[in-house]
């Protein structure tokens, strides 16, 4: 009897003991499920705040470069990464923090005016690729001889159409036979390892750069081949000599017409006098041939990268080193087309060559946000391009998205 007694106590006992194991695992998953949840509504929430916060740092920025001076923009201004310390990096906002960086689109290479030379500059390029993409910007359906167009793409397992035309977006490149994403974003390894000193043609090409045609003061710029002597003398501070060998001299093609006639053979009558290359400097700023509102391509001085100076020079790399480091060591930057008189190296020759591709401002921004929750860790970027030259600013391209 005491026998069966102490059996059913021991089966009492092994029940208790499994009820406790079963309460413990229902307590234990119920726990980890209440911690998902939470770890969700966390995630959820902070997504929300990371959002708003990326997007406050672009509107930031946006705010910071429209109160930017316009008469010239460098890498001293403050939108640049080498002085927006305390404005762009790690600023908490409702239990996030974003940084901000603001690249300068005018310190790369139009993508929609570069030439086949310029192309052939940039670090990893070759000459298919350099061809494939004139192609496809060209407005016709005629392959260069190492190019191809609309018949090579259509025939691609997922077809598409050459674009004959401008280039959108510089991820468009993606599109273009031999564009990799190691040499768009600078990311390599195996078969698509690249140099070292190519960071990505993201870097080094753009498609949204202009200039406006205005001067440093935003007046709009006498053009050469139009303007009479009084204008030129009155609005340009030329003499009347002078004046009359530029109406005398015209179908100017770029401005850089003016020094090559100045130092040839052509000349005007007793009553005309060339242009010295001081008078050309002086005036560079103020001056156009064209009566558009915009032109594109012009790349800025005072921002351009190393590669892109030296593409732009032909390959000429001490020329475009030469420029940085006379830049660097101004405190605003180069002001003015007129301060590369002080490059040695820079020829008159050399200036006749690409003074007119130049510029020392810019109107046009790609903004990068990041921002981070303090509670989850979770990312969230905002990538926009900005054109301050509109009123208000323009977004041209807008992408945002969480990190994972």
């Amino acid at each position: 009897m005491s026998g069966g007694r102490q059996n059913r106590r021991a089966v009492a006992l092994i029940a208790v003991m499994w009820v406790l194991v079963l309460l413990a695992v229902m307590v234990t998953v119920a726990t980890q499920e209440t911690y998902m949840d939470t770890r969700i509504s966390m995630s959820a929430s902070d997504r929300i705040r990371c959002k708003w916060a990326a997007r406050a740092g672009l509107e930031r920025a946006i705010a910071v470069l429209e109160s930017d001076l316009r008469d010239s923009d460098s890498l001293y201004d403050p939108w640049s990464a080498y002085m927006a310390v305390a404005d762009f990096n790690n600023i908490v906002l409702d239990g996030c923090r974003f940084s901000v960086s603001v690249t300068d689109e005018a310190g790369k290479l139009n993508i929609n005016t570069i030439t086949r030379e310029q192309l052939l500059w940039l670090p990893d390029m070759t000459e298919e690729i350099a061809d494939a993409i004139l192609d496809w910007r060209d407005s016709d359906d005629e392959a260069r001889e190492l190019g191809v167009e609309t018949p090579y793409y259509v025939n691609l397992e997922r077809g598409y159409p050459a674009r004959n035309g401008d280039f959108r977006t510089i991820r468009e490149l993606l599109q273009v036979r031999g564009v990799t994403e190691a040499l768009l974003y600078g990311r390599g390894g195996g078969a698509e390892a690249i140099s070292d000193y190519n960071q990505g043609w993201i870097r080094y090409l753009t498609c949204y750069s202009y200039d406006l045609n205005v001067d440093a003061d935003g007046n709009q710029r006498i053009d050469i081949n139009r303007a009479n002597e009084r204008q030129l003398q009155e609005d340009l501070g030329l003499s009347a000599a002078q004046a009359r060998w530029i109406t005398q001299n015209r179908r100017y093609d770029s401005i850089a017409d003016l020094l090559d006639k100045a130092t040839s053979a052509v000349q005007g009558d007793e009553q005309s006098e060339p242009i010295t290359e001081q008078v050309f400097y002086d005036i560079a700023d103020k001056i156009t041939t064209t009566r558009r509102s915009r032109i594109r391509g012009r790349v800025n001085v005072n921002t351009a990268p190393a590669w892109v100076l030296t593409a732009l020079l032909g390959g000429n790399e001490p020329v475009a080193q030469d420029i940085a480091a006379y830049r660097e060591g101004l405190a605003g930057g180069i002001t003015t087309l007129a301060d590369l008189r002080n490059v040695p190296s820079v020829t008159l020759d050399l200036a006749k060559e690409f003074v007119n591709y130049v510029t020392t401002r810019s109107n046009v921004y790609t903004v990068h946000v990041v921002a981070t929750g303090d509670r989850s860790g979770l990312s969230y970027e905002v990538e926009a391009v900005v054109d301050r030259g509109e009123s208000p600013t323009q977004i041209l391209y807008f992408r945002e998205g969480a990190i994972y």
